[in-house]
């Protein structure tokens, strides 16, 4: 069974029950990842044996009903590991169940009590999948005041993950004074027009991320979460890339996994450059384990209690976390390539299709300005650089 990246201090049997389950559902993820992957079409039935694990309600805390992996401190570890798990297992699976994650976080921290009675039964009793839809281009997302406290949508949202299926997504659009307002939309009883031909990746095909238009949509304010701005506040902005960084480790865990058994499969453990190649892989991977651990220490995703300087410390951490497992991920795509040669990159094997889909998760936005910064932080600072990173 996977055991947390770090003790988090916590003894909680449930815990250790919902990650031995997450381990069961990741093997039954990735045997269903082929299928998903050549329709493509969303992994529906991955999706039915994690609700069916009750992992759709792990991400909510036990005082609204759930597994309490809510991102606070007592559980930060166990959380990063439940996502590298399901990333091991279909990392489209990951990518979706991460953004499940991201929104109910946003909601727990932002949502009023009785909008948070409302969204935690959808999650843990009806077992509703949520997601964050931010990424727009020139159409992007506005919101139009209506008499009663009503609002119409009108744009679109791009990368929509989960388009069609997730069924209570977070829309991110602009006011018109230029405020921007997050929106939990019901997409299960409003219509919405989902663009399927924008989606052509590289991989990732079953991460369904389309392109959807909400114009025409109208809600209550009571689908209004939080107040305009607090989708960027930080340290909750940045130092959420933690998150997907642990689905991506989980890639590369599966991709060395495979490589390992390819090579076992042909007898060739006993040369020594094949060897060489898995063991750098082996500390590669263990790396990006150790930038998690620190991870889950150092990063407080709580708003209001943290001064300045402690905001610019984890959220730097965070951004060293993603480049670090960035690279890591990187590194053992070089490696597997090397090791299998062009036999093991063809299908069915499921070396091609990680390599894929790792591949284009890992662009993630924004990069060089996440090494800028804490070449910036750094370089204004006097502190020891071995103290830099303590509370």
């Amino acid at each position: 069974m996977t055991q947390p990246v770090v003790s988090s201090g916590v003894e909680n049997d449930a815990v250790a029950r919902l990650l031995a389950r997450a381990e069961a559902v990741a093997g039954q993820c990735a045997e269903l990842a082929a299928e998903t992957d050549a329709t493509p079409a969303f992994p529906t039935r991955a999706f039915e044996r994690i609700a069916e694990a009750d992992l759709l309600a792990a991400p909510v805390s036990q005082d609204l009903g759930g597994a309490g992996l809510d991102g606070s401190a007592a559980t930060r570890s166990e959380l990063l590991t439940l996502l590298k798990t399901v990333g091991r297992g279909d990392l489209s699976v990951g990518r979706l169940y991460e953004g499940h994650v991201n929104a109910l976080q946003l909601i727990q921290t932002f949502g009023r009590p009785e909008q948070l009675a409302v969204w935690a039964a959808d999650a843990c009793a009806r077992q509703l999948l949520f997601g964050v839809w931010n990424t727009e281009a020139g159409d992007g997302v506005k919101l139009f005041p209506l008499e009663g406290g009503r609002f119409r949508l009108v744009g679109a949202k791009t990368f929509a993950s989960g388009a069609g299926n997730v069924q209570r997504p977070i829309v991110t659009g602009t006011l018109p004074d230029g405020g921007w307002q997050m929106v939990v939309v019901p997409a299960d009883e409003v219509n919405v027009a989902i663009d399927p031909s924008w989606w052509r990746p590289l991989g990732m095909q079953a991460s369904t991320s389309y392109k959807i238009d909400f114009s025409g949509v109208e809600l209550g304010a009571e689908y209004l979460l939080g107040e305009p701005g607090d989708y960027f506040l930080q340290p909750w902005f940045f130092g959420g890339a933690i998150r997907f960084a642990a689905v991506q480790l989980g890639g590369a865990e599966a991709l060395l996994n495979e490589t390992r058994r390819f090579l076992q499969s042909l007898d060739r453990t006993g040369d020594l450059y094949q060897q060489a190649r898995i063991a750098e892989g082996a500390i590669a991977i263990e790396s990006g384990n150790l930038w998690l651990r620190g991870a889950a220490q150092a990063v407080d995703f709580g708003l209001g209690r943290h001064t300045r300087s402690d905001i610019d410390r984890m959220v730097n951490y965070a951004n060293m976390t993603r480049l670090a497992i960035e690279t890591i991920c990187l590194d053992v795509i070089r490696l597997t390539e090397r090791a299998v040669g062009a036999r093991g990159l063809l299908q069915p094997l499921p070396i091609e299709r990680i390599i894929r889909d790792l591949t284009l998760y890992l662009r993630q936005p924004a990069p060089d300005a996440a090494l800028a910064s804490v070449g910036r932080m750094m370089l204004e600072r006097a502190t020891p650089v071995h103290e830099v990173w303590r509370d």
